[in-house]
């Protein structure tokens, strides 16, 4: 049985991956900053008929916890099939360029950037005995540079000065990432869930956690002829899905 793990995955979007990924037969454990919280989630699954979900304390910006959790993995699986980088802030608002604190920049990236980096570094090891291993790191398209500057993009007019540039940075790095495990059965993309109704924007998004999960599954349980280091998301309204950089 395939192992994933799934930051951030106590509610919303990650938590939605979770019920759709342990349908589909994986072994899911479940991220949570706090145990008893993703306990309490993985019990109110268990009832609904979910199986193979086990809640993992994992703060991806405390090193210790990253640690505990890659050891606890690693003591029961052996292995990680698939890590999806979920886990992520919008940070205070308003952002603006002239006005944000660097302290409330420095806390957006330590983790939708730097977190997502500690976690991937750690766990690499683990990831490399999977005969097939996948990273999916969450991103939105507020990271795309390109449609960022394009007046004729939806959204357009939505700039965060430390929620976009944490999401592009991440970006970056899962380019950089995707090369250096080319020569590996790695498959190592970024996706975009689109803009979803989540506790996370005040529910103002028009798309569902259902498709936005979905989404990622899709782009995440691939063949070994699927593409690496690609940016996918489900605001792209065409059949591939492919968003600028």
């Amino acid at each position: 049985m395939n192992s994933v793990l799934i930051t951030g995955a106590n509610r919303s979007i990650g938590l939605e991956t979770a019920k759709q990924l342990s349908a589909k037969g994986l072994f899911v454990y479940l991220g949570s900053r706090n145990l008893e919280k993703g306990e309490a989630v993985v019990k109110e699954l268990n009832d609904q008929g979910f199986q193979h979900i086990k809640a993992i304390e994992i703060d991806v910006t405390n090193t210790d916890s990253i640690t505990a959790a890659k050891n606890s993995i690693e003591q029961e699986q052996g292995k990680l099939d698939i890590l999806i980088n979920n886990a992520g802030i919008l940070g205070t608002n308003p952002q603006t360029a002239a006005n944000a604190s660097i302290k409330d920049i420095q806390e957006v990236f330590d983790t939708n950037f730097f977190g997502v980096i500690s976690v991937t570094q750690a766990f690499l090891e683990l990831l490399k005995k999977s005969e097939s291993p996948r990273i999916s790191n969450i991103t939105s398209g507020l990271g795309s540079l390109t449609l960022h500057s394009d007046p004729n993009w939806k959204y357009y007019h939505v700039k965060a000065a430390a929620y976009g540039p944490s999401k592009a940075a991440l970006n970056a790095y899962t380019i950089v990432l995707a090369y250096e495990l080319r020569d590996l059965p790695f498959k190592v993309n970024v996706i975009d869930p689109g803009y979803t109704a989540t506790d996370f924007n005040g529910h103002n998004g028009p798309g569902s956690v259902e498709s936005a999960a979905s989404f990622i599954v899709k782009h995440t349980l691939t063949d070994e002829n699927a593409p690496t280091g690609q940016f996918f998301s489900n605001d792209i309204e065409d059949e591939v899905g492919i968003s600028p950089w």
